[in-house]
């Protein structure tokens, strides 16, 4: 946060995984678009494995036609996301319980991913922030209102 409360999320080394609730999303957007960060937002309901869930990483990302769908094209797209404008990216992955509960194997591998891209992009000095909403969160992020 800076030092008006808001949520800042132009800082690179603040980047990472974070697990919220989605009603945390819409001041999430916003904090994003302020920082001029790319927002790319994807509903993981009902995705119950690898498949649907590259299916729909690959939409939500814009990636390239020639998209291999697997875990390293995966890895390689996330850290080159240069098609999206910004100075860096938000990724918000919604319902991501129901891939958990699904094929925990895979939802395991995707939190591997997205914490070696964020990781990759801390080294670049770019933020990259993934939230996934989950039933259960562990942090909350003050709403537009509390200022």
């Amino acid at each position: 946060m800076n030092e008006e409360g808001a949520l800042d999320l132009t800082q690179a080394g603040d980047g990472g995984v974070y697990f919220v609730d989605a009603a945390d999303f819409p001041a999430l957007t916003d904090a994003a678009e302020e920082g001029r960060l790319y927002v790319c937002r994807a509903d993981l309901a009902g995705c119950r494995d690898k498949s649907e869930l590259l299916r729909r990483l690959a939409i939500a990302l814009k990636l390239p036609a020639g998209f291999g769908q697997n875990w390293d094209a995966l890895v390689d797209s996330l850290r080159d996301l240069g098609w999206l404008h910004g100075i860096g990216h938000a990724l918000l992955l919604d319902h991501a319980n129901d891939l958990r509960e699904a094929a925990a194997k895979d939802f395991d591998t995707l939190l591997g991913i997205l914490h070696e891209s964020a990781h990759f992009a801390i080294g670049q000095n770019r933020p990259f922030f993934a939230f996934l909403s989950l039933p259960e969160h562990p942090i909350a992020f003050p709403s537009p209102s509390q200022h």
